[in-house]
């Protein structure tokens, strides 16, 4: 395929099957989150336990009011640094499916800063956004390590060269008071403080 082909990229998600796409951080697996049989392509793929929920990726803060309830605290959250290397959860909206969230009541969001998953998710929608990688082993750099690693063909590779930086810092924003589940670029310091003077 040419290189960022979005019009292939684009026709893959509307036929269930999955594509390759860089983010600020890692490379993602992407599979349309309302295609059950996409979503569950991702988790056979990575050898990831229908337990384990799958985070979702979508281009701006506006496009997270249909998935998620957003509160004052989220808001603020989100415009200090979304995009960017970020997840936060949120108490999930009827609208998205169970098998994203492994039927939890939560859903885990991000925005990522990089241009060619922005303008994929603003055209496309809501995609996952777990990295490209088996469940629990490291993610690597380049498409073709991915492909090696994974074992599986996948058409639709939107090659950006290598990307080697850290895991996005998540924080659970649906609980009182929040929690920080994963330290990433952004520390506990940062985002508390945005937080706490609200």
């Amino acid at each position: 395929m040419k290189k960022n082909d979005f019009s292939a990229a684009l026709r893959a998600l509307r036929k269930a099957e999955l594509i390759i796409y860089p983010t600020d951080t890692l490379y993602a697996l992407g599979a349309d989150i309302y295609n059950e049989t996409a979503v569950r392509k991702i988790f056979d793929i990575k050898q990831r336990p229908y337990s384990i929920p799958l985070p979702v990726a979508v281009h701006c803060v506006k496009a997270i009011e249909p998935l998620a309830f957003m509160d004052d605290t989220a808001q603020r959250i989100c415009q200090r640094y979304l995009p960017g290397s970020l997840t936060i959860i949120l108490k999930k909206k009827p609208k998205v499916p169970d098998v994203v969230t492994s039927c939890m009541d939560t859903i885990a969001i991000r925005i990522p800063n990089d241009p060619l998953a922005l303008k994929l998710l603003e055209q496309y929608g809501p995609l996952t956004v777990t990295s490209a990688n088996l469940h629990q082993k490291t993610t690597q750099a380049t498409i073709k390590d991915i492909l090696k690693q994974l074992q599986t063909h996948i058409d639709i590779c939107l090659d950006d060269g290598k990307r080697q930086n850290t895991s996005s810092t998540i924080i659970n924003l649906s609980t009182k008071p929040p929690k920080i589940v994963r330290k990433g670029s952004i520390t506990d310091k940062e985002l508390l403080d945005v937080i706490s003077h609200g």
